[in-house]
């Protein structure tokens, strides 16, 4: 593992970490998806997994493989590893209570 930095983005599905830093870790991406950016510019970038470590619980996530400037905590990985952004006191927070969204039985055939 290589401990970085990363900005948290609860709009972005998932991280994105340098391509460079993955080829480092000897992570390859399992395939190349198109995204569309902020912007509106489309890109492709690599896509696979990586296995993270935050605040001493650890696990696979979604990754991008971006450009070298990029180091980007999405949804996915914020979910994955049940945080919540504290974005006055600038820190992630477990979630004590995770929503299920269960609407029902689903009505027979």
């Amino acid at each position: 593992m290589a401990p970085v930095q990363a900005a948290v983005d609860t709009g972005a599905a998932h991280s994105m970490l340098p391509e460079s830093l993955m080829t480092q870790l000897r992570i390859e991406p399992r395939q190349r998806l198109g995204f569309i950016l902020a912007d509106g510019s489309r890109v492709q970038y690599g896509y696979g997994y990586a296995r993270f470590s935050i605040g001493g619980n650890e696990g696979p996530c979604p990754v991008i493989f971006g450009p070298d400037d990029n180091y980007l905590l999405g949804a996915s990985t914020l979910e994955a590893f049940n945080l919540l952004v504290d974005p006055a006191g600038e820190q992630l927070l477990p979630a004590e209570w995770l929503s299920l969204g269960w609407g029902g039985p689903l009505p027979p055939r």
